[in-house]
């Protein structure tokens, strides 16, 4: 019947700058994408180069190593017949923008650069990048030499474009897009794009997960749609968290989720979707169809010759609506700082903290905190966590 596709949703746990341990991890999620059927895999924000690169995103060297890393994607037989949406800097006609790059089969299909820049609180994306300003156009993107040598292609579309594949239609929103007051995925939906991904670099804040829950069914409630939201997970040299949990929604309602603190350093969420659900949704609701016919300029449309779907698909279960995890604001803050605490430890290189002892509030409070990463090690290692282990031995010098 065709109809069913299935889509990938991966949560890395990213350092800045360690190119070669960035790759390794985008390609061990290629890998479980394909080994759970899924025929679009979608990563987090920035995901080559790590989103916490700061100023090293001004050097010509992090874009040069971010290229050299595409290479090897491009190249990857694990990268075979599965379209792959990655994150990573791009500078065009001497402009430096915060992309997406889509590719499949060894062919880049789009370069995809972000559209609203976050610039409040932790946040300062405009200080190394610039918004995207031509909301459904798209240009030439002259590839470098090294991408061009593998993909045969001089130049590549770049810009606020869709990919239409022979049974379907994606969008990307990226991030903060998906928090602005007038973020693409409605004009998408109006525009016939079925499926809409996010890649995204959110930090934890107390009960940030709620609102996110809220904005990534909001954008499917009314319009309908499929929503992939990809997110970063760990501390990658900011004094922030990023918390991970992925998800995917249909027509306002999540049917997988990621887990929310987790040491794991890569993590891949899975669901299998009938497109028919999206059109019935859409098909059932009038203000759609006027709304829709009302839009006069449509998205440049990138043509692939590949399907989504699965061939036979009668047998392949749908995935249902499921219940949303969300910790209690006491687990929050025993959690998301321990998991902070984790990662620094063991990027820091050093064997341990000092923890002064007063007795009064804000010892007692660390202390509580240590002791719930701790915790969070033995149960990983119990679990059968290989990296965690191999992080714990190199801490304490115990093999």
């Amino acid at each position: 019947m065709g109809r069913k596709v299935t889509l990938a949703a991966c949560t890395l746990n990213q350092w800045a700058l360690d190119f070669e341990g960035n790759l390794k991890r985008i390609l061990q999620s290629i890998n479980l994408a394909r080994a759970h059927g899924a025929t679009y895999r979608l990563g987090p924000e920035l995901e080559i180069p790590g989103y916490g690169c700061n100023d090293h995103f001004l050097e010509s060297d992090t874009l040069l190593h971010s290229f050299q890393v595409l290479s090897v994607l491009l190249k990857s037989p694990v990268a075979k017949d599965i379209i792959c949406d990655v994150g990573m800097p791009i500078m065009h006609r001497n402009v430096r923008y915060n992309c997406r790059v889509i590719f499949l089969n060894g062919k880049i299909l789009l370069i995809r650069p972000k559209m609203t820049l976050a610039n409040d609180a932790n946040y300062r994306e405009g200080r190394w990048f610039t918004k995207w300003n031509k909301p459904k156009q798209t240009e030439e993107y002259f590839l470098p030499r090294m991408i061009a040598e593998i993909t045969g292609q001089d130049t590549v579309p770049f810009g606020d474009g869709v990919i239409s594949t022979l049974d379907t239609c994606v969008g990307s929103e990226i991030c903060e897009e998906l928090f602005s007051v007038d973020g693409p995925h409605i004009s998408m939906a109006l525009d016939g794009v079925e499926i809409i991904t996010n890649a995204s670099g959110s930090h934890h804040q107390l009960r940030k997960l709620n609102t996110r829950v809220d904005y990534v069914t909001d954008a499917t409630t009314k319009a309908g749609g499929i929503y992939i939201y990809a997110n970063m997970r760990g501390c990658d040299g900011e004094r922030v968290y990023y918390d991970g949990c992925s998800m995917i929604a249909v027509n306002g309602h999540v049917v997988a989720q990621g887990a929310q603190f987790s040491l794991q350093e890569v993590e891949v969420v899975t669901a299998t979707i009938d497109l028919e659900e999206v059109r019935s949704h859409r098909g059932s609701t009038p203000t759609f169809g006027s709304s829709a016919t009302a839009y006069t300029k449509s998205y440049p449309r990138i043509k692939v010759d590949f399907a989504l779907s699965h061939g036979d698909d009668i047998s392949i279960p749908s995935a249902d609506p499921i219940e949303v995890q969300y910790h209690s604001p006491e687990e929050e803050i025993s959690l998301g700082p321990a998991c902070w605490l984790w990662d620094y430890l063991r990027r820091s290189g050093q064997a341990g903290f000092f923890l002064p002892l007063s007795g009064g509030i804000d010892s007692s409070s660390t202390a509580c905190i240590v002791s719930s990463m701790c915790h969070l090690v033995c149960l990983a290692v119990k679990n059968g966590d290989q990296q965690v282990l191999e992080d714990c031995r190199r801490i304490i010098n115990d093999k």
